[in-house]
């Protein structure tokens, strides 16, 4: 079982985060299959554009992972693996209103429970190690790439729960375990 530190360390500091947790199965010290569960969060205002975007919603992700070392019982391990991760969720988008042309009346900019999900991949490699006892810290990298994204009328989700802002490529989580 672990959980996920920088997701919660981006919330504290940012305008986005996640709260994660993880069951890992282990097989022989060799084959991982995991399972993650989160809630993706996010309330961004941006000063340029005067924009707000708010979501708040969960996501899940499942794979394995594959112990590379040679010698497959240490206590230490270097991984590998991939993950199939999901989500449906809607976001709010506000804005300062603006000035219509036209009739001169100023036109709000506000658009609620804009519905969208995701679908894609991440390819994995971590490591992690026993500190003392059942516990253990590690760390992984995590390349993301979109399979499809269902995006609403007025354009694509600033923010994917689990996935991260639109256009990332590149993640990674710190984790502490707890190994039963």
């Amino acid at each position: 079982v672990s959980f996920d530190l920088v997701g919660v360390i981006q919330s504290g500091l940012g305008d986005y985060g996640q709260y994660e947790a993880a069951a890992r199965l282990n097989l022989r010290d060799r084959y991982f299959p995991v399972v993650e569960l989160g809630v993706g969060h996010a309330d961004a205002d941006d000063v340029d554009s005067g924009l707000r975007y708010k979501t708040s919603a969960p996501y899940g992700r499942v794979g394995v992972d594959f112990n590379v070392l040679r010698n497959k019982h240490d206590v230490n391990r270097v991984y590998v693996g991939g993950r199939y991760g999901y989500t449906s969720f809607k976001y709010d988008v506000d804005g300062t209103a603006v000035k219509d042309p036209v009739w001169g009346d100023d036109v709000e900019y506000s658009y609620k429970d804009n519905s969208a999900n995701c679908h894609w991949l991440e390819l994995v490699a971590g490591v992690d190690a026993r500190i003392w006892g059942p516990l253990r810290l590690g760390w992984s990298l995590r390349y993301k790439r979109k399979l499809t994204a269902k995006d609403p009328a007025i354009g694509k989700a600033w923010y994917i729960p689990g996935y991260g802002r639109y256009d990332d490529r590149i993640g990674g989580t710190f984790n502490v375990i707890i190994e039963l």
